[in-house]
């Protein structure tokens, strides 16, 4: 019976890698994406080992055998050297990618001439989403093979640049661009001059800001409060080669006014503090955030627990077991969701 030996290694080696499909992904229902990856190249390479084990049991001589053998290593060989720009290279690439682990989901980082908050990170691409709400997908061999710029989650500066005449002294300036940026809400600020042009000074003024998230808000403050600051002193934000067609009077400054009433000027303050337009623009990119963080906490409840289980007697292991199935079946729900959305 030549062939029990084949129909042997084949029953095996189905019947393994059946089993290993159920134990590794078909009860992990609460697995994510990245979660599952390993587990599916594991079972990659063992699907390729169960391949050589059956064509070493095939009722052929030694040197037939080997041709089947070597024909199987060609072909990884070729898939692996067209990996470069196949599918198979974004999946190396988004495995390099987890490995290294340059950024996570809600960063906001900078691709080429693009930037945003990544809403999403695939076998295949990362998804980021931008300051105009646009959804932007990036092969991973691309995200590999790019500089990328992340933004800290410790902070991030967030600065200004203008130009003012040479008729007023850099630290009347930088004075009044300090106030500017403490009211702000940034911490550590601090004022550059970054160039001396032919008609007017250059300056940057830059602080540190904690809360990431909120950088769209924090550019336009910023913004605001250096135009109350140096409006308010009298500075105007024009360089000598400010041109103006309007006949006007000498002395004529360009400020605009402020409102006219306290309740005017709280009433606009009230509305810029309302104002919050990362919950819009970034709407995909917080939500993955927000999902993923609440999958790790649900995912170490479950795993504090495990570990309890392991000391737990009588009606307290009771106990644990219902919590932590109730865990489970949370954990699987928030995935699910996920995955409808």
């Amino acid at each position: 019976m030549p062939f029990v030996p084949l129909v042997l290694a084949i029953v095996l080696v189905v019947l393994g890698l059946g089993a290993l499909h159920y134990v590794l992904l078909a009860r992990q229902s609460h697995l994510t994406s990245e979660e599952k990856l390993p587990r599916q190249v594991t079972l990659l390479v063992l699907t390729i080992i169960g391949l050589v084990v059956i064509s070493m049991a095939l009722p052929v001589n030694e040197s037939t055998r080997n041709q089947v053998i070597a024909l199987i290593g060609v072909l990884l060989s070729g898939v692996i050297a067209f990996s470069s720009t196949t599918m198979v290279g974004n999946l190396m690439a988004g495995l390099v990618l987890r490995v290294n682990k340059p950024f996570k989901v809600g960063d906001f980082i900078r691709v080429e001439d693009y930037s945003g908050r990544v809403a999403e990170m695939g076998l295949l691409d990362t998804e980021i989403q931008t300051e105009t709400r646009e959804l932007i997908a990036f092969s991973n061999t691309l995200m590999v093979n790019t500089p990328v710029r992340v933004t800290r989650a410790s902070g991030a500066i967030v600065s200004v640049d203008l130009s003012l005449g040479y008729e007023i002294h850099h630290s009347e300036v930088e004075k009044h661009l300090l106030t500017a940026a403490a009211n702000a809400e940034l911490e550590d600020p601090f004022v550059q001059v970054i160039s001396l042009g032919d008609f007017s000074v250059s300056y940057r003024v830059a602080g540190l800001l904690k809360e990431v998230k909120s950088m769209l808000s924090a550019r336009s403050r910023l913004h605001k409060s250096v135009l109350d600051a140096l409006h308010n002193t009298g500075i105007e934000i024009v360089s000598p080669t400010f041109m103006n067609q309007r006949p006007q009077v000498d002395g004529v400054q360009m400020i605009p006014r402020q409102p006219g009433s306290s309740k005017e000027a709280a009433a606009s303050r009230d509305e810029e503090e309302e104002t919050n337009p990362e919950a819009i623009v970034f709407d995909k990119a917080e939500e993955a955030e927000q999902h993923e963080k609440n999958r790790e906490g649900l995912a170490e409840q479950i795993a504090a627990i495990h570990k309890q289980l392991e000391t737990a007697e009588g009606d307290e292991k009771e106990q644990l077991k219902t919590h932590k199935a109730t865990l489970e079946k949370r954990l699987a729900d928030l995935v699910e969701q996920h995955r409808d959305v």
